[in-house]
């Protein structure tokens, strides 16, 4: 295969280093958006909202939150329900990232004073059902409410902070309030492994599939009936889930109306949700993930990598994405410190409805494996200016080790996905008993 040149691979080094250059800074090639739906969708705050907050009444409220819990206008929910007259709330608890989402990954905002409302706000990022179910206690509220945008993929954190406030509100005997928002991929078909028992932690606490395809509401549905109990002496949350109104199974985010409040520092846009099921796996891997630029999980890169990877790619034409050679210098996390300029792709999502995040970060791992057998691993020990973490941290974010040991022997993509066919028709039949939402948009 001839080399391209170099003038065409400085101008990708530009580009996605962050300085300004057309080649390189467009954004990932999604589709423009079917139009789908009957109307605009309206979350389950909207609906709370416009109820004058019925299931509040009389209550003394806490709201789990962080910057996505807005109303279509952009103002915090928090904000609108301190000036309400129908809710008596009390306190705010935040999830990884803090309640108005200023700590990176794995930092919590802390308890303070929020200086616009005067409400406490406790932190629930790292806490156990033990240590949840104590704040919640300490707050003093009788009705828990739970408000924040997910991306629909089982080791980002939100889910289990849900899922220890609902054990934490079954012990304590309060109500558990989810405020329904979009499943951003749409909430179709689940795909991907689910969690071996051994391997549950805050990135996946439950056997449920990678990409779940379910919104926040349904996921507490099947919590509560399937989960809670176990962790709560046998008892079950006082469950409400204010369903969204004019959503329907199968729309993406930017059908939906309802403004994109990024869930993280990490995840910017949509185009980063479509992709982070699978390349979020790279966390567990030697390539960086692309954490310290501005397309994080779409661009992954080591030292190591080269032209071939995103050549080699391509040639399989793997159903909706498209690869391009990528290079740039993270200003935070892995090869940061001192800084390193790395080789490597950038994903691009062609066909959103046949694209497979975790397939796809499948192939792009063998692909690795094959191309550089001395430099790929899941060890990321030695890296400068990342996290230390072990080998196995991959099996944490894929559920298992299979993926990992897969790569490691030689499997091929289809023989790695077809490992886990028969867990994810097992949660999938599950699943369906929790639906809220079944037309196909």
């Amino acid at each position: 295969m001839k080399r391209r040149g170099f003038l065409s691979a400085a101008a990708g080094t530009i580009a996605a280093a962050g300085i300004s250059a057309p080649l390189a800074c467009a954004a990932a090639a999604s589709p423009p958006p079917k139009r789908g739906g009957s109307g605009m969708v309206r979350t389950g705050f909207d609906v709370f909202a416009s109820s004058h907050y019925r299931h509040a009444a009389g209550k003394k409220l806490g709201v789990i939150s962080n910057p996505t819990g807005v109303t279509r206008d952009l103002t915090h929910e928090v904000d609108v329900m301190h000036s309400a007259r129908e809710v008596n709330l009390v306190a705010v608890f935040g999830p990884e990232h803090g309640f108005r989402g200023s700590a990176q990954t794995g930092g919590t905002g802390g308890f303070f004073t929020d200086p616009e409302t005067g409400l406490p706000v406790y932190s629930l990022d790292g806490s156990d059902a033990d240590q949840t179910t104590d704040t919640i206690r300490k707050a003093g509220v009788d009705l828990l409410a739970f408000d924040i945008q997910d991306v629909g993929t089982r080791f980002y954190t939100y889910i289990w902070t849900m899922y220890y406030g609902m054990v934490a509100a079954a012990r304590l005997g309060i109500g558990f309030l989810v405020l329904d928002r979009p499943n951003p991929l749409g909430g179709r078909a689940p795909k991907g492994p689910t969690v071996r028992k051994e391997l549950q932690t805050s990135v996946g606490l439950k056997p449920i599939a990678l990409q779940h395809g379910m919104t926040v509401g349904e996921l507490a549905r099947l919590f509560n009936d399937q989960f809670v109990p176990g962790d709560a002496a046998g008892k079950k949350a006082d469950l409400t889930v204010v369903p969204m109104e004019n959503w329907r199974r199968g729309q993406y985010f930017d059908e939906t109306g309802v403004p994109w409040v990024l869930p993280s520092p990490n995840l910017p846009t949509l185009d980063t949700a479509l992709v982070y099921p699978g390349f979020g796996m790279f966390e567990g891997t030697n390539f960086a993930e692309g954490r310290g630029t501005t397309r994080p999980f779409e661009m992954i890169a080591a030292p190591y990598g080269d032209y071939h990877l995103h050549e080699a790619l391509n040639e399989e034409n793997l159903p909706g994405a498209r690869f391009r050679e990528n290079y740039f210098t993270p200003t935070f996390g892995k090869y940061s410190s001192p800084a390193s300029t790395l080789r490597g792709i950038q994903v691009y999502v062609t066909d959103r409805d046949s694209f497979d995040a975790i397939r796809t970060a499948v192939a792009v791992m063998v692909t690795a494996k094959r191309l550089y057998p001395n430099d790929w691993s899941f060890n990321g020990n030695e890296l400068d200016g990342g996290p230390a973490f072990v080998p196995t941290w991959v099996d944490n974010l894929s559920g298992s080790d299979w993926i990992r040991t897969s790569v490691e022997a030689g499997r091929t993509t289809d023989e790695i996905v077809a490992g886990w066919q028969d867990e994810l028709a097992q949660f999938a039949a599950l699943r369906e008993k929790y639906l809220i939402y079944r037309q196909e948009a």
